[in-house]
Formats: C-alpha cells, sequence, structure tokens
C-alpha cells in the first residue's frame, strides 16, 4: 500500500478511464441474461465470498483466491459452458447435511436438530454471478413488493420493525384499537413449490438464459448426512430450495411474496422474508375481526395452492391497545384452531407488549448482557488477563452490539425504562478500564471513549433516518404526516410520536432543518458491465520519510515531460471546525466551492475530483491528467463496491 502523502503538488495520480468489453445492447432488453461471463465479474464473487466450509468436493474459496490467471481463465471457460449450454453438472447437486443439536432439545428427536448444508464452492461461486445478474433485473423491473425487506439492498430488519411501530403509536394517538397477527410459515423453504417459483420468474418477464439455469439448478437435488465421519445414503429433494446455496434466498423471495398481493387494503403488511406480520386498525373490534379473519383465509388458501402450512401454535396475535376498561380480544382463527392472543411477542429480535413500553424487551436485553459481561470478567484477569482496548473490542461485539440492535425502535420507551440498560453499561467500561466502583461515570466515558448510552441511541437513529432519506425507493421514505395527525399529536402531547416525526423534532433541534441528503442509486451499475477503474501512481515505491523533497519532484517533472500533451488537473480539499471545501485548479483558474460542515474530507476530495470532471467539457482537450493527494478516495474509486460513497458513483458513471 503506498503511503499517503499530504503535499499535492509533490504527489499526483493519474485517473485513467478503463472502457469495458463490449456488450450486446439492443432493442431486446434481455441481453443481460444471455451475455457470456467475465473474468471481473468471476473476481468480485470470489471476493465477495466468506471462508465457508466446502462441500463433497473439498474444494474451498481460499484456494479458489489462490489461483492464477491461467487457472481463472479455465474456471470462467467452465462457467461459461454451463451458462450456454444449460448443462449443469450432477455432483454441484449434492450437498452434505450436518445435524445441529438446537439448545435445550431433545436429543432423540429428529426434529430437535438444525440441518447445516455444505454444497460445492464452486456452485456457490457461479450462483453469486447469477445472483447478481437476477437481483439487478427484479430490482429494476420492482418485481418484489415494497414492503419485502428481506436481503435487499438499503433495507434491513429495522425497516419492518419501525413499520410496526408506526401503525401501533398513530393508533394509539388515535384511540383506536390494532390488532396484529405474526405468522409461522411451517419449514418454508423445504416445501417451496418449484414450478411456483418458475412461473414467478415466466410472469416476471425473464427469458433466456437465466429461467433455465434456475430450472437446472432446482432439479434433482439430493443430499447426504454425515455423523461424525459416517454418511449416509443419498436422498433425494423432491420440493423446496436448496439449503445453503446463494440463490435460494432471493428465489424463495419471489415466489413467497406474492402473499402480500392477496390482502385487502384495509390490511397492512410486511414481510421480512417469510416472518409475515399483518395488522388491522380501528375502533370496532367487529370490524376489525372480520377483516383480519378474511385476510387469514386468504392467506392459507394461497398457502394451500403453493404448497405452504402456517402453523396454528407458533403463529400469535396480539391486541395493541391502550385504552382502559374491558374490551374483547380479537378471536380469529387459522380453519378450527384459534390464533392465541398474546400480551407480548418477539418480531425480528425486538419485543413489542400490547401497551408499546418496551419494558420486557428492555428488561430481558439487560438479563442477557448481564450474562455475557462474565466473559469479560474472565478475560479481565489482573495477571493474564487482556488489555483495555481488547477488553473494549469484545465488549463492542458480544454486548453493545446487542444493545445498539433496534434502539432506533425502543429508544422511545420513557427514560426510567431507557436507564435499566445503564448499569450494564456502565459495569463493563469499569471492567475494561479497571476502574474502581466509585470512579464517577463521566471520567469512564473518557476514559474508554465511549458515549452515553442516550447520545448513542440518538447517534444510530439520526443515522438510521438519514440513511432511510438516501435511499428514494425506502418504504419509509414517503411517510409524511398528514395535518390531521399533526393537530392530534399536538393536541394530545403525552403520546408519543411517530419515528419520522420524533426524527424531524431532533433535526430541528440540531439546527439541521435544511441539510441537503445526498441521493443513492443502488443500481446505478449493472452487475456485468461495472465501471472498472485504474490510476497511476509511481511514488508507491518511496517513502516521504525517507526520501528527499527533491526526488518526489523530478519523478513529477519526468511524469510531466512524458504527458505533456495532457492538461493538468489539481484538485485538493480541506475541513477545519467551522469550514468545509474543495478546489480545482484549470490552466491557473481556480474554481472553489464550499460544502456542509458536517462533510468529512473523504467528501471534500471526492467532491474536488467530481467538480474536476463536471470542468471537462466537449471544447477543452480530451486528453487531461487529475492530480489528487487523496488515496483513500482513488481506493474506494478502484475497489467498488455497493457501499461506496454516493460522490464515488457519480465519479464512475461520469467515467464510465
Amino acid at each position: 500500500m503506498p503511503e499517503r502523502i499530504l503535499d499535492p503538488v509533490c504527489v499526483f495520480n493519474h485517473i485513467v478511464n478503463y472502457q469495458p468489453t463490449v456488450m450486446e445492447k439492443g432493442a431486446d432488453n434481455l441481453y443481460h441474461i444471455t451475455v457470456t461471463l467475465t473474468c471481473f465479474q468471476l473476481k468480485r464473487a470470489l471476493s465477495s465470498a466468506h471462508n465457508t466450509s466446502p462441500g463433497p468436493d473439498g474444494i474451498s474459496y481460499e484456494l479458489l483466491r489462490h489461483l492464477n490467471e491461467d487457472s481463472l481463465v479455465s474456471l470462467l471457460y467452465l462457467f461459461n459452458r454451463i451458462w450456454r449450454e444449460q448443462v449443469y453438472p450432477t455432483q454441484w447437486q449434492e450437498a452434505i447435511v450436518i445435524p445441529i443439536l438446537r439448545p435445550g432439545k431433545d436429543p432423540k428427536n429428529p426434529l430437535s436438530y438444525r440441518p447445516i448444508a455444505l454444497t460445492s464452492c464452486l456452485c456457490k461461486t457461479l450462483e453469486r454471478v447469477v445472483n447478481a445478474r437476477l437481483v439487478y433485473d427484479l430490482e429494476k423491473k420492482k418485481c418484489i413488493p415494497l414492503f419485502q425487506s428481506g436481503f435487499r439492498k438499503g433495507r434491513s430488519t429495522l425497516d419492518n420493525i419501525i413499520t410496526l411501530e408506526n401503525k401501533i403509536r398513530n393508533a394509539f394517538v388515535r384511540r383506536n384499537h390494532l390488532v396484529s397477527i405474526f405468522f409461522d410459515i411451517k419449514k418454508a423453504y423445504d416445501r417451496t413449490w418449484r414450478y411456483g417459483i418458475l412461473r414467478t420468474l415466466f410472469n416476471f418477464g425473464l427469458r433466456g438464459n437465466l429461467p433455465t439455469f434456475i430450472k437446472k439448478f432446482l432439479n434433482l437435488r439430493t443430499f447426504r448426512v454425515r455423523l461424525g465421519g459416517t454418511l449416509s445414503a443419498p436422498f433425494t429433494q423432491a420440493e423446496g430450495v436448496p439449503q445453503g446455496s446463494i440463490l435460494s434466498v432471493i428465489l424463495f423471495i419471489c415466489h413467497i411474496s406474492h402473499i402480500l398481493h392477496v390482502l385487502s387494503p384495509s390490511i397492512q403488511a410486511s414481510l421480512y422474508v417469510d416472518h409475515l406480520q399483518i395488522s388491522c386498525e380501528g375502533s370496532d373490534m367487529r370490524l376489525i375481526e372480520r377483516q383480519l379473519q378474511t385476510a387469514v383465509n386468504n392467506i392459507v388458501k394461497w398457502c394451500d395452492n403453493n404448497g405452504h402450512s402456517i402453523s396454528s401454535s407458533k403463529s400469535c396475535c396480539v391486541h395493541f391497545c391502550r385504552k382502559r376498561g374491558i374490551h374483547p380480544d380479537p378471536e380469529i382463527r387459522i380453519r378450527d384452531i384459534q390464533i392465541p392472543v398474546v400480551p407480548d411477542v418477539r418480531f425480528l429480535g425486538v419485543i413489542f407488549d400490547r401497551r408499546l413500553t418496551f419494558l420486557p424487551h428492555i428488561l430481558q436485553l439487560r438479563k442477557r448482557c448481564e450474562k455475557s459481561l462474565n466473559l469479560l470478567k474472565v478475560l479481565s484477569n489482573t495477571s493474564w488477563g487482556a488489555d483495555r482496548t481488547s477488553l473494549l473490542r469484545v465488549y463492542q461485539a458480544i454486548v453493545l452490539s446487542r444493545i445498539d440492535y433496534g434502539c432506533v425502535v425502543y429508544g422511545s420507551a420513557c427514560n426510567s425504562t431507557l436507564k435499566k440498560l445503564d448499569p450494564v453499561h456502565h459495569m463493563a467500561l469499569r471492567i475494561c478500564s479497571g476502574a474502581f466502583r466509585t470512579s464517577p461515570v463521566q471520567s469512564l466515558y473518557v476514559t474508554c471513549n465511549q458515549l452515553p448510552l442516550d447520545l448513542r441511541r440518538r447517534k444510530l437513529t439520526l443515522a438510521y433516518y438519514f440513511k432511510i432519506l438516501s435511499v428514494p425507493s425506502h418504504p419509509l421514505h414517503n411517510v409524511y404526516m398528514g395535518t390531521s395527525m399533526k393537530r392530534l399529536y399536538d393536541a394530545r402531547p403525552s403520546n408519543i410520536r411517530s419515528f419520522m416525526d420524533r426524527m424531524k423534532l431532533h433535526i430541528s433541534e440540531l439546527d439541521l432543518p435544511n441539510v441537503h441528503i445526498q441521493q443513492r442509486n443502488l443500481f446505478l451499475f449493472q452487475p456485468w458491465n461495472t465501471p472498472r477503474f485504474h490510476y497511476i501512481n509511481p511514488f508507491a515505491t518511496y517513502s516521504k520519510s525517507t526520501v528527499a523533497p527533491v526526488v518526489f519532484q523530478r519523478v513529477f517533472a519526468y511524469h510531466r515531460s512524458q504527458y505533456s500533451r495532457y492538461s493538468a488537473i489539481y484538485t485538493d480539499g480541506s475541513k477545519r471546525a467551522d469550514y468545509v471545501g474543495c478546489g480545482v485548479v484549470i490552466e491557473d483558474i481556480m474554481h472553489g466551492y464550499r460544502l456542509d460542515t458536517s462533510c468529512s474530507i473523504f467528501t471534500a476530495e471526492a467532491v474536488a475530483i467530481y467538480r474536476a470532471l463536471q470542468l471537462i467539457d466537449s471544447n477543452m482537450s480530451r486528453k487531461y491528467c487529475i492530480y489528487t493527494d487523496s488515496m483513500s478516495v482513488l481506493e474506494a474509486l478502484e475497489n467498488y463496491n455497493d457501499r461506496c460513497h454516493p460522490v464515488v458513483c457519480k465519479i464512475l458513471d461520469i467515467t464510465s
């Protein structure tokens, strides 16, 4: 890695725009489904894979990453033959299943084991390439419903949790009932109807190699169970999507998401893969019962037609209400079995109680965190224990991560409830720093460089809020509170506001009402035609601490003599406590730009390069060199991924 040098005169990087290979572009929008796979896609798929256990062939990801170029070309040739000729290797259709006993379950009962399927890493690499094309096409065509949040870019479980919380808060301020039903689908992956998946893809308009590949991928799947060193006889998996495969999740989502289409507009629903939740609000409980019963009947009918089954015993219903007095609970049935009405439910990791106090969630969270603190106590032994930095990292990994999850939702609880988590945080900081019990809490925050939990919750909540605003297609992005709702909340200040309204109040308190949020296009580039960016840095072998400045000047002068016909453009960014800006110099003409004080130095350097590219118009020479001292921006441009900075994406879009 070259050392980052701060002098923009001595350091330069030549931006080279690499144009990808020719793609078949035409009126037919199916060219991307039949086009051959590229070596860039193969390398990207290998780099994004985790080091999981190998399948029956024994080939691991670590081995594949160390292949030389010739071997990668041979592997790519194999993948393209499979893609074109539609002949799927038989060995890739076999999986090794290792049963793992669930905690606290009977080891004699086969249902007490969780099956872990090991499939070929070669197969999963090809699946990862195909999956990127499939997801891009589905998202571009908006085939996946808006309220399906599972395994989608820019989405998470928090979307469904906050959506449910917003419905409950609005029902409370209207003084209405809100009844939610949480369904459990039995063995959803194993019972997925394969023909239904292929029919769904056909209805989406997919043709060519992609649906044919998926058909071969789902056909004739077998598995063997391994106990110790003994393998069972092979079993055929007649239905369902294969476990441990990359494509299985998105194929299951395509199929299961149609369950939302059978619900009436009066029913609000959300999905996270197979976690289905529906709710209905109103002042008349009998009307709510009828609407929900109709919705449940439609869901059961859809499941019967598509090979799924709903567990009546594991599904549950919660009646969210803050009305005083006696009022009946709903009676809703799945066939002839009544859905049990419970006082609280765990939904995607957060416990919702019927009055939405989040007290059960915080008490259980505190209990789990206190158990995890025992590990810190063991590691903090004075004679052989870990140091402060290591202990803090362990704390952040096993305890603080649990506290952080869902804090954007349960952070709306009252202060007396939220303070029940503070002793856990303080105890962990005392263990990590070795402080006395009598040490002031404020000194613990300074010593361990940690925020109080209330400030940490606010920070994470604001970050999630800005993430919502940066994704135009996010379902919470277009949630606006009507005038009548605002009047209700103003007239009843004791009611806690919905998430988006709470965030607007925080933004106004922080004096950030006019901050422009950069929009992110999560599918700006086609996965088979991602722009590749390269830069030149002859100073990579030099170190500023050991090389005299005159050497850098001579190297730079030699470079300018080689590229004398190229126009020189210099960019730089700066940040102070009260000012953030960037500048571009073209032919001794200075162009300055001021940015918001909340921007980072990385953003300033990236904006400078982006502005330089904008200033290059058709009248100027197309031969140019852009010089910058920001190695971090250039590395981000070279190593593009789905989480890149929005300005970095704009630069790649201009240079592609």
